[in-house]
């Protein structure tokens, strides 16, 4: 059975991009322009989210580093790995800080991107 994996991008063209790159590695890929998804996490019970830092929507209210924050504070979802990604040069500290269990720094290689969800899904 394929693992499952939940893709937050608000950039089309990434989140095209990334499920095409995850779903040729043989992975099952729900992906989302926003965070919404997340209030469903128990129904999709993804094996990994990869997790934008910046989404639009959500700009006043959370960034990715503070929903990575809550997924890993919550006892129901703490287990799911969760990659941040961000363009920023500090994203490493801002993954850090939202207890993500990697990030990835845009512009990344998709090669690097299917390493890391390899990694945290084995």
């Amino acid at each position: 059975m394929a693992k499952k994996i939940l893709v937050i991008e608000d950039d089309k063209d990434i989140r095209d991009t990334v499920t095409y790159a995850l779903e040729d590695a043989g992975y099952e890929v729900i992906s989302s322009e926003n965070a919404k998804i997340l209030r469903y996490i128990d129904q999709h019970k993804p094996d990994l989210v990869l997790l934008d830092n910046w989404l639009t929507e959500w700009r006043s209210d959370a960034n990715g580093q503070q929903l990575s924050k809550q997924l890993k504070s919550d006892p129901a979802t703490s287990h799911i790995p969760v990659i941040i990604v961000s363009a920023v040069s500090n994203v490493k500290e801002i993954a850090e800080a939202g207890l993500a269990d990697g990030y990835l720094k845009k512009p990344f290689e998709l090669s690097a991107l299917v390493e890391m969800i390899d990694k945290h899904t084995a």
